[in-house]
Parts: structure tokens; C-alpha cells; sequence
């Protein structure tokens, strides 16, 4: 079936501006050509996740491919995601249903064209998958359809119980590596892109954190997906630090809607130990939220109860916490059957079990995290970003698809669909290109300064980390927002600065540069939407920001007071 394209339709913006030239250097390293190595393809795919592996599947076969990863291929947050992927499949089901509850968790700030260009595309982009070998759970020969929060029919289609990513990564991975013409390099870091004229030209990355190369590429698709590690309370991998949102916006993309990062409601909450999702599917299935006290609340919030969207649980559960001064609340499924709890929910019984505590029987301890980036490169529906020869996929865009809050496993299913416009259209753009031959381009990238003594990068990571938890988490409010957007301008003003020369250190820069523009943000957007709630705005206003908020690098700063 062919993959559509769409004609956005247009809600104002607003450009957010801030010193961002002099806090955000061009490059994070010293860029000397002639003492370089060098590589050239045809398209280049930054990011290997479900958008990045899709993407590469559309590419024509004449043309060379290279995938960078960061990490090794099978860690990703495509490969994380425990829920599914939403789709209408069930005959009772409508596309117009599904594109209605989109719009609805999306805080009116969805593109509706966009949505139902995705929620069309779904059934079709599934049933690829299971063509090329992803075993979704079936019963008596027909797909298992779960249902989450916000969805008003049961269309979560979910593999190996509560991990689905990791069924579709690996049935995509294996799909991928049959191609020829498609090389993947693991373990490299891309630390910025290349721009000449004021177009994309390829990256700068380092292999295991050595020597930087230089990719040269007709046309480059970012598909890094997002950056939960911005928080200290988050359900991604440690990978996640943001990197495509900064290495974009260093190369002067414009970034959007940076103020909406959606929490999700329930997170794994052991003291002292790493966070773990618990999937949306466990209430889905039934599962209740009770507090400290064993009180189940969610009907004193939404009519929904635990099937409220995420932005709304997760407030909910952060004003019980304040009323039961507890650090967090419960997930309870003991009144559903015990055997079908453990069977449909395999890995997170495992995981809880490693901590004594039985999904069948035992109260969950939850509370929310950092979860899905909604905001991140601005791109049309083609895919394509405002800087020329740069597409985009997934995660690290902003596609209007989601508006102010992500509808549950609308995420999959988005890398997919916009995985194949971006992979199609780059490589159109490729085989017409009217450079034959690569070349090295001139690059000015000035050198950098170093420390006079070495800087703690663990420690300002969790100081940066801990501080965007604490002011520009759940709850916002102007004091709290206006001290962490000064906090992080006084990091940035000395950490970005440095040729730091690791990825630890690029990391850090990243993730600076990522919490700046996420606070600022968050300090403009004056009244409550979504995922972005401030408490001392807490209605939504239509009148005044029914709009996008734009942050572009050459901006000069105007920060309310």
C-alpha cells in the first residue's frame, strides 16, 4: 500500500528567544578536515530504533545506506516499549474513532490532517511487520487487542505479553541486516551534524568514543529518538540523553513545543534502585491505583478513572502523594485473576518478583516519570525539517501528531508511518540529486577552550538532572521555572564551552542544551495544556496560546521576568 503524505494544517507559533548563539557552540568539537578520516553514502540514518530501521527499508537499493547507533542496535526505546502499538483492527472499530481519541488527549493542539494520516496508515504498517516476522500474541488464530488509557476501543495489538518493542526490534533488526545495500555501524556517537551553505552534509561521529570521522552524505535522516535522562526520574535507557534534539538544534533546525515531555503516570518506585515501566496494558487490563492508605482515588479526579489519559493520571497521582505525604501510590491488581495477571504480564512480574513482590498479589509501588518527548524537530509531511537535506522520524520530532499529550501506543506507530515518508523521500531526493559525487566541504569549526581543572561530569549530570525533575517536572510554576532556566544558563556558559572529548561529555553538553530549551519553554507557555501544567496557570487559554513555540539557535534572548 503506498505511504501518504499530508498538507499541515497551520496553528499559529511563536518564536521563543534566548542568547541560544552565545550559550550553544556550532560544534561541540574541533573540526580540522585534512586531519579527519572520512566516509561518504548515500543517505545516512542517525539512530537506530524502530523510525531509523524503517526508514532504511525505503531507501532504493542503488543507493548506499549507513545507520549510526550509539549504542548497540537492540538498545533503543523502540526496543523498551512494553504496551503495543495502537491500530484499528477490530471490526467495531473505527479510524474515525481512533483519530477522535487523539485528538482529545492531544490538549487541542493537534495537526488533524497529520492524525488521520497516521491512524490510517496503522493497519497497513502492522500488517508489515508481521510480513516480515514480528510475532504479535494471538489467540485461536486472531491478533489479542488490549485497551489504555484514552483509547475508547480495544486496539492495542501487544507481543510477548508487556514486550511488544523488543518482538517488533527483533523481527526488524534481523529484516534489516538482510539488506545489502544498508551498512550499520554500532557504537558510534554522533556529536553534530555537518552543514555547508546552509544545508545538512552529513556528521561528525566517534566510534567507541575515538578520533571523530566525518560522514559526508547526500541526505540524512535523524531518527534518535528522545531524552528522558534530561530528568532524574525516567523510564528510558541511560541512552537517551537527547542528542538528536541538540545536535538538530546546533545545526539550526528549528525545535518545537519543547515544553511538552510527557510523564508517565506509572513508574516502578524502589528506593535506591533503577526506574522500570509499568505499562499503561496493566490498567488497561483492570488494574487500580490506590494511595498510602489503600484508597482508591482516581474517581475524585476524572470519570475515567484509571483509563484517563496520561497527563491526567499523572497529576492526580503527584496531588495524592501531597495529600498522603507519601513518595508514591499503588498499582493493585489482586482482585483479577492471579493466573492471568502473571501469564499477560510477563517481564514486569519478573521484575517485581526480583524485588519480593507478586504482581498477582502484592501493591505496586508507582509514581510518575519522564517518558515520551513530544516536542523536538519541527518537520511538514514530508518528514523534512526546515534545514535542508535533513528528515526526520520518531521521537526526536515534532510532527503534530501528539499535540500536548500522546495518546498510549500512538509512539510505534508514528516511527512507523513517518519512518517510511522520511526513508522514501531521502531517497528520492538522493537518486535526484545533481551531485554525482560526494566531496569534503569546507567546515568552520573554531577551537574551543579547556578547563582549567577538570570538571565533575557525573555530578553536574544528576545536579542538572535532579533540578529539571524538581522545577520543570509534573508541576511548574514561574519561580521554580525562572530558577532553573538561570541554572542552566550558568552551566552552559561554562560546560559548553569546553572540548570535553568523550561522550560523557557530549552527553552532558546534550542534555544542557536540551534542559535549556525545555525550561524556557515551559516559562513562556503561561496557562496549563496537556502535559504542561503549571500550577499557577491552571487553566488551558485558547485565546491566547492555542499555538506552537519555536526555538531557533540565532535567536537573540527575551526571557520573562
Amino acid at each position: 500500500m503506498p505511504i501518504f503524505e499530508s498538507s499541515k494544517t497551520t496553528i499559529p507559533s511563536r518564536i521563543l528567544t534566548q542568547p541560544w548563539s552565545q550559550l550553544t557552540p556550532r560544534y561541540l568539537v574541533p573540526i580540522e578536515p585534512k586531519r579527519c578520516g572520512h566516509f561518504f553514502t548515500d543517505v545516512l540514518i542517525i539512530g537506530g530504533g524502530l523510525a531509523g530501521l524503517r526508514a532504511a527499508h525505503e531507501v532504493d537499493p542503488s543507493l548506499r545506506t549507513l545507520i549510526l547507533t550509539k549504542d548497540k542496535l537492540e538498545e533503543s526505546n523502540s526496543t523498551y516499549a512494553q504496551g503495543g502499538i495502537a491500530s484499528v483492527w477490530d471490526p467495531e472499530d473505527r479510524f474515525d474513532n481512533h483519530v477522535q481519541d487523539t485528538l482529545v488527549a492531544g490538549g487541542d493542539l493537534c495537526d488533524p490532517q497529520v492524525v488521520d494520516l497516521v491512524v490510517r496508515e496503522a493497519p497497513d504498517r502492522v500488517a508489515e511487520l508481521i510480513k516480515w516476522g514480528t510475532r504479535f500474541d494471538q489467540h485461536e488464530g486472531q491478533l489479542v487487542l488490549g485497551r489504555e488509557g484514552g483509547h475508547s476501543h480495544q486496539r492495542i495489538i501487544h507481543a510477548l505479553g508487556d514486550a511488544t518493542g523488543k518482538e517488533i526490534m527483533r523481527a526488524m533488526i534481523a529484516h534489516t541486516r538482510e539488506r545489502r545495500h544498508t551498512e550499520i555501524c554500532e557504537e558510534t556517537f554522533t556529536i553534530d551534524l555537518l552543514t555547508n551553505d546552509g544545508r545538512c552534509r552529513g556528521a561528525v561521529a566517534s566510534v567507541r568514543g575515538g578520533k571523530p570521522h566525518l560522514i559526508w552524505a547526500k541526505e540524512t535522516i535523524l531518527c534518535t529518538g528522545g531524552c528522558g535522562q534530561v530528568f532524574r526520574e525516567s523510564t528510558n535507557p541511560r541512552v537517551a540523553t537527547g542528542d538528536g534534539h541538540a545536535i538538530a538544534f546546533r545545526a539550526g533546525a528549528v525545535m518545537r513545543d519543547m515544553e511538552f515531555m510527557q510523564f508517565h503516570p506509572t513508574v516502578l518506585y524502589i528506593a535506591g534502585s533503577s526506574r522500570t515501566l509499568i505499562t499503561e496494558a496493566v490498567r488497561g487490563d483492570g488494574a487500580f491505583l490506590v494511595d498510602a492508605t489503600g484508597h482508591r482515588f482516581m474517581g475524585e479526579y476524572d470519570p475515567r478513572l484509571e483509563l484517563a489519559p496520561r497527563d491526567v493520571v499523572s497529576k492526580a497521582i503527584v496531588n495524592q502523594m501531597e495529600k498522603t505525604r507519601a513518595p508514591c501510590v499503588y498499582l493493585t491488581m489482586k482482585h483479577l485473576d492471579a493466573q492471568h495477571v502473571r501469564a499477560r504480564f510477563p517481564s514486569i512480574a519478573k521484575v517485581c518478583a526480583g524485588f519480593g513482590l507478586d504482581i498477582a498479589t502484592d501493591a505496586i509501588p508507582v509514581r510518575p516519570g519522564a517518558h515520551y518527548m513530544i516536542g523536538g524537530c519541527e518537520v511538514d509531511g514530508k518528514a523534512q525539517t526546515t534545514l535542508p537535506g535533513l528528515w526526520a522520524a520518531g521521537e526526536v520530532t515534532s510532527t503534530g501528531l501528539h499535540g500536548a499529550n500522546r495518546l498510549a501506543s500512538n509512539s510505534l506507530l508514528e516511527g512507523l508511518v513517518y519512518g517510511a515518508i522520511a526513508g522514501r523521500n531521502a531517497s528520492q531526493a538522493a537518486l535526484s540529486n545533481a551531485e554525482s559525487e560526494l566531496r569534503v566541504l569546507p567546515v568552520s569549526s573554531p577551537a574551543k577552550g579547556e578547563t582549567g581543572q577538570p570538571i565533575d561530569l557525573t555530578d553536574i549530570r544528576n545536579a542538572v538532572r535532579a533540578l529539571m525533575w524538581r522545577n520543570v517536572g509534573v508541576q511548574r510554576r514561574e519561580d521554580r521555572l525562572s530558577e532553573a532556566v538561570h541554572a542552566i544558563q550558568q552551566y552552559c556558559s561554562y560546560v559548553l564551552a569546553q572540548d570535553l572529548a568523550s561522550v560523557d561529555g557530549w552527553e552532558l553538553q546534550n542534555i544542557l542544551t536540551v534542559s535549556l530549551q525545555m525550561a524556557t519553554a515551559a516559562l513562556a507557555r503561561t496557562e496549563s495544556r496537556g502535559v504542561h501544567f503549571r500550577t499557577d496557570y491552571p487553566a488551558m487559554d485558547n485565546d491566547q496560546w492555542r499555538k506552537h513555540l519555536e526555538i531557533h539557535r540565532e535567536q537573540t534572548i527575551s526571557i520573562p521576568n
